[in-house]
């Protein structure tokens, strides 16, 4: 029996488009029980979806019609509240999902769960994180697995050379000084305000070929996207955050992830953007 078959619940919505074999493979990973602030983001898988099959699924860029993609759905990962246990299993389903050689999606859900799935991919693979803070503690609350502590985790398996981190505005001295240690390369809230991010985020990952894109909803101000598990002022718009993430149009984006959207303190506003994002992404990639 696969992983997929072992851990994963019913698929909720499947598209199917032109072609017979699925072009992109999605699955949910509905846990928060790290979460230091607004909890839900369990709930953020399922609240995605329902705003993807019901926003206009039209590019905003690209001649590229999405219906015509084959989507399917492979469910949620079954609910646990253990750290270890839900790194254990998004693991294995991401490695077995991966190896079908076709883009695959995860809606989260926490942060923690990129240590999980970005550290199945092959390691020559880049990591691009759109965040409103750098996740660099060496532990939270007395947990060194947290939504706060995930990117220290893949910086210790893999190191920083591969990592490219877009939007941080609220961070601890220890995150900073660690990112200087580790030469993390960044492009803070500041850069991004000045009207640089694009230029700088083209030229930071213009030596990348596959690439993995990990989305934190909050880098996006929450004047736009307010469900979010820590929300933090002063960000982005959303308009800005789409503008840097076609900046990676030409690279092979073979895997990506959406997290931290809190359905119970949304207006709808922050899963339609989710929804936008993981459509938007899919119709970019299928260019290729």
């Amino acid at each position: 029996m696969s992983y997929t078959d072992l851990y994963l619940t019913p698929p909720t919505v499947t598209q199917h488009g032109k072609e017979k074999d699925p072009t992109v493979y999605v699955f949910g990973v509905p846990f928060d029980a790290t979460c230091s602030y607004k909890p839900g983001t369990r709930f953020g898988p399922n609240a995605i979806r329902h705003a993807f099959v019901n926003i206009e699924i039209n590019s905003m860029r690209y001649d590229v019609e999405l219906e015509h993609i084959t989507i399917e759905d492979l469910g949620n990962i079954k609910l646990t509240v253990n750290p270890v246990v839900m790194l254990d299993v998004v693991g294995k389903v991401t490695k077995e999902v991966i190896a079908k050689n076709k883009q695959t999606v995860i809606l989260g859900g926490e942060h923690l769960l990129t240590f999980g799935t970005f550290m199945s991919t092959p390691e020559n693979t880049a990591l691009v994180v759109f965040d409103a803070h750098y996740d660099l503690r060496d532990e939270y609350a007395d947990m060194k697995l947290s939504h706060a502590s995930f990117l220290r985790r893949i910086v210790e398996k893999r190191g920083a050379g591969n990592i490219v981190h877009v939007g941080a505005r609220g961070f601890s001295a220890e995150e900073a000084d660690y990112r200087n240690k580790m030469n993390l390369r960044s492009i803070s809230n500041k850069e991004l305000r000045n009207g640089n991010g694009t230029k700088l985020l083209k030229d930071t990952v213009s030596s990348f070929n596959d690439v993995y894109v990990s989305i934190d909803l909050d880098v996006v101000d929450p004047a736009f996207a307010p469900g979010v598990g820590t929300p933090e002022a002063f960000g982005i718009t959303s308009h800005q955050l789409m503008d840097l993430v076609y900046t990676l149009e030409d690279k092979r984006i073979k895997c990506f992830d959406i997290v931290e959207l809190s359905p119970p303190y949304d207006t709808g506003a922050t899963s339609s953007l989710a929804a936008k994002l993981m459509a938007e992404i899919i119709v970019m990639s299928a260019r290729h």
